[in-house]
């Protein structure tokens, strides 16, 4: 199940997330995270999503690349590795071709690659500095040879025109979409569709809260150590009272009776099912879920199940608002969590 962004540049459907082999999501076996890719690649999953400012986790790909590549080289040639630019907030006002592209040569070096299959790019503050000029230098960097495509994440319609206006070739659009937080479609996923960008979607299951595991579940409140689960959190508040997230798990849950799946396969497939959508991006630390990653590549949605689905989401108080609209206010809930200066050492060895 694969889908084409570009000429020659084919992804799978699922795409393995990264952000939860990083900082702040618990202590994580690198030597078996590493070693599990394999099977993901094995298995059809064959792209891969990381970024310079998750720590570790580019190095991560490139020592899994290192190892395979004299063992399997077919195997390896099958691989696409998505990343992310992501200046620091910091550095906006006076970022220049030369830390532009010390950071794409960190990220070739950390992934052990020439050429970068996908940068996705990003700009914390849009009043702060040049943003389309200060980002061209990504432009002479595919022109010569280090980036294979571009795309851009967690913008919406008006941020991500001013690329398209300024000549920049997207490919992509990697925003936050899920049963969960369907922000994009308020305009977004139209305009990008009408633009030939393509979604990539993360927070699919938002992470894990889409799961077996929560339903009938309490609620836990914000007591949680992992960042992930406290974004994800505010979000379920955004939506509406626990107990409407509950209803959203049982519909979830009894869609996936009906066809032999799990709850978190019946998520990833809704989000697989909206128009515009090239892949979803489920995060996985191990293997030991990919049988239900697979699950998910195979579902099929029919009238009934997108109906009971929707009842729900009917009710639904929010997310409102543009594509990480809520995130971006930085003194507000959901963007006092984010960290904005991961990148502040170009030429250092992780970021964070």
């Amino acid at each position: 199940m694969v889908a084409e962004l570009a000429p020659g540049h084919t992804i799978s459907r699922v795409i393995r997330g990264g952000w939860q082999l990083a900082g702040d999501h618990g202590a994580v076996d690198r030597a078996q995270a590493i070693a599990d890719m394999e099977r993901f690649v094995e298995a059809g999953v064959t792209t891969f999503d990381c970024a310079d400012i998750y720590t570790g986790v580019e190095e991560m790909i490139g020592d899994f690349l290192a190892d395979l590549r004299p063992r399997r080289p077919d195997l390896a040639d099958k691989l696409v590795v998505h990343t992310k630019f992501v200046p620091d907030l910091a550095l906006l006002p006076e970022l220049s071709a030369r830390d532009v592209e010390a950071i794409i040569d960190r990220s070739r070096d950390r992934l052990r690659v020439d050429r970068l299959d996908l940068v996705q790019f990003y700009w914390w503050d849009m009043s702060l500095g040049d943003p389309a000029r200060g980002l061209e230098p990504l432009l002479e960097l595919r022109e010569k040879g280090k980036i294979r495509n571009l795309g851009v994440t967690n913008w919406d319609i008006e941020d991500t025109r001013r690329f398209t206006e300024a000549g920049f070739p997207l490919v992509s659009a990697q925003v936050q979409y899920s049963v969960l937080d369907r922000r994009p479609e308020n305009g977004y996923a139209e305009w990008c569709a009408g633009q030939g960008i393509q979604l990539l979607c993360y927070g699919t299951l938002a992470g894990g809260f889409l799961t077996e595991k929560w339903l009938g579940a309490p609620d836990p409140g914000f007591s949680f150590e992992n960042r992930s689960l406290v974004k994800y959190r505010l979000i379920i508040d955004e939506f509406g009272p626990w107990e409407r997230f509950q209803r959203l798990l049982a519909a979830l849950a009894a869609v996936g009776a009906r066809h032999g799946a799990s709850l978190s396969s019946v998520a990833t497939a809704w989000a697989l099912d909206r128009p515009n959508v090239a892949a979803a991006i489920v995060g996985a630390r191990y293997a030991r879920h990919l049988p239900k990653t697979l699950e998910a590549m195979e579902l099929r949605l029919t009238d009934a199940d997108r109906a009971e689905i929707g009842a729900v989401l009917a009710e639904a108080e929010g997310p409102n608002g543009p594509v990480f609209g809520l995130e971006r206010d930085r003194s507000g809930r959901h963007g006092r969590i984010m960290k904005y200066n991961l990148n502040a050492d170009p030429n250092a060895g992780l970021g964070g």
